[in-house]
């Protein structure tokens, strides 16, 4: 039992919220941010999010939340999906997906350009689809209005022929796909990278396809890249391959076949809670140890890049959490973040430079929902990660239990560090003390002793930003849930809740402004950016 206090200032004056619980158990915690180098460093648009293939029958478990929400079919003139994306200044998004293999473009095609339909021999039980290029062509009208940086994925199946299970031979025929780059580029439409494959590495997932055809194959279209964009004025896209789940052996043959300087990002995908309808998977969410066991695969990756395509740089190419659409009313809603977040800070501490969510909008997974495009509580996420994390990667020790993790990048455009600080308990409530391994830069005040009339004395922070308060104050904020219930579709800001505005814009991320010298606390079940403006950490500067 605690107690819940809140502080207002009505308008006229500057509208403050602050949410303080005093949670039965109280801990101390330690932090220290190595801050005199970087350990990684991730792209500057390390935030990203997908647009899939998948038709409205899309179904699984019984339940078919596609919708109209895929490249093929969904409503691109709704200003709330193209102020979603605005907002990221920019989104990277990479459009592909389980149904790319069965793309064909229509582009001097001589049969007639289908739609995907319904087929139980074909691949995930559909038949080959046609992007048209009027479709195409509204496409990029919608990602240049928004900005967006353009990854796409190309359809590598494109003439084989399927063996026996799984596996898929013969040679890939890059006629139509290089009628397709060519038609981009005589549009004059940007595209940041060109991906090759979707789920083929290894043993696959709808088919697969041997590391050797696939290395040979990556040589002949970075080939077709070349001649079509030799004499261009459009920046030539890099060559990203294979988005698919990791194998050590089929991801080195693959950087061993193709060479030196074809392959110049190398794309893993990420379902590490399961499937989604596992009764288990707001269990795994909320367990430290089985959110870390995913460290190894981002660790093996980077290593073997390292030692076999050390001229090529992690991303993962897509991760949606739970496999088959997401879970319902677990990826939609606030507890997935504790999922999200901890991803990116992991991911980005091993040297991934971009990570892809599965998706902007389609599934219980998309950070938009379907047909509505309001956000859902990950968007927020994924929007905050965005605008206070930086490229600069830093290490971080800690004296704090594993259901606090903590992550520590050079904060983006501005002096100093932002921490992300998780905590997965249900009853601790945290004071954190941060230094920079020589000096204390927060010191944690002991609350164990304090009455409530001492807490009630404590100063309270202005939400809000003033340029006159230089570095005495801090940025924080704190995201919960609405009414304490973990599968909220709303998530609180620092006491606010999100939601679109009357006018339909995104809501503003107001921060609370701390004095930098004040202990942080953070609520049990709750995550927190905190933006040290005045930390010494010469690897940002």
């Amino acid at each position: 039992m605690g107690f819940k206090f809140c502080y207002f200032v009505f308008l006229g004056y500057l509208l403050l919220v602050l949410e303080t619980t005093m949670a039965e158990d109280m801990k101390t915690v330690s932090i220290t941010i190595e801050g005199a180098r970087r350990v990684c460093e991730t792209d500057e648009n390390f935030v990203c999010a997908t647009l899939d293939w998948w038709p409205h029958d899309k179904c699984n478990y019984d339940q078919c939340p596609w919708g109209y929400s895929s490249v093929i079919n969904m409503d691109l003139t709704r200003p709330l999906l193209a102020k979603a994306v605005q907002a990221f200044k920019p989104l990277r998004i990479r459009i592909g997906g389980s149904l790319q293999d069965q793309v064909i473009y229509d582009v001097n095609l001589k049969t007639p350009c289908r739609q995907f339909g319904k087929m139980s021999s074909g691949l995930f039980g559909f038949s080959k689809g046609c992007l048209h290029m009027k479709r195409w062509d509204e496409l990029n009208r919608f990602l240049t209005a928004t900005g967006a940086v353009v990854t796409f994925g190309l359809n590598a199946l494109q003439g084989r022929h399927k063996l026996r299970g799984k596996a898929w031979g013969g040679a890939w025929d890059h006629i139509n796909t290089q009628d397709f780059i060519n038609y981009t580029v005589s549009k004059g439409y940007t595209i940041d990278t060109w991906e090759f494959g979707n789920e083929l590495s290894g043993s696959g997932v709808g088919a697969s396809v041997s590391a050797e055809l696939y290395g040979k194959d990556l040589i002949v279209l970075k080939d077709v890249i070349n001649k079509v964009y030799k004499d261009s004025r459009l920046i030539k896209p890099k060559l990203v391959a294979p988005g698919g789940f990791y194998e050590q052996q089929w991801y080195t043959k693959l950087l061993q076949i193709s060479g030196p300087g074809v392959v110049d990002i190398v794309t893993h995908h990420i379902y590490n809670l399961g499937s989604g309808n596992d009764p288990q998977l707001v269990k795994k969410i909320m367990d430290p140890s089985y959110l870390s066991q995913v460290s190894e695969t981002f660790k093996n990756v980077n290593q073997t890049i390292q030692e076999h395509g050390s001229w090529a740089s992690p991303w993962v190419g897509e991760s949606g959490g739970a496999y088959n659409s997401g879970g319902r009313h677990v990826s939609d809603t606030f507890i997935d973040s504790f999922w999200y977040l901890d991803q990116l800070g992991m991911s980005s501490r091993h040297n991934t430079k971009v990570y892809c969510r599965q998706t902007l909008v389609g599934g219980f997974y998309g950070l938009l929902e379907k047909g509505t495009f309001v956000p859902n509580p990950d968007y927020y996420s994924a929007l905050l990660w965005h605008r206070l994390m930086g490229k600069g990667v830093l290490a971080v020790q800690t004296d704090g239990p594993p259901q606090l993790r903590v992550y520590a990048h050079c904060s983006k455009g501005r002096a100093g560090v932002t921490l992300l600080l998780i905590n997965l308990s249900n009853q601790s409530d945290f004071t954190i003390s941060v230094s920079n391994g020589m000096n204390i830069v927060l010191n944690a005040e002991s609350q164990k002793k304090k009455s409530l009339l001492d807490t009630l004395k404590k100063p309270f922070s202005w939400i809000g930003s003033k340029a006159s308060d230089g570095y005495l104050n801090r940025e924080e904020y704190h995201l919960t849930p609405e009414n304490g219930n973990l599968q909220s579709k709303t998530m609180i800001l620092n006491g606010k809740p999100l939601k679109p505005t009357a006018t339909g814009d995104i809501p503003s991320l107001e921060p609370i402004l701390c004095g930098v010298k004040s202990p942080v606390n953070v609520l049990p079940l709750s995550m927190s950016f905190i933006v040290l403006p005045n930390f010494d950490a010469s690897a940002c500067s």
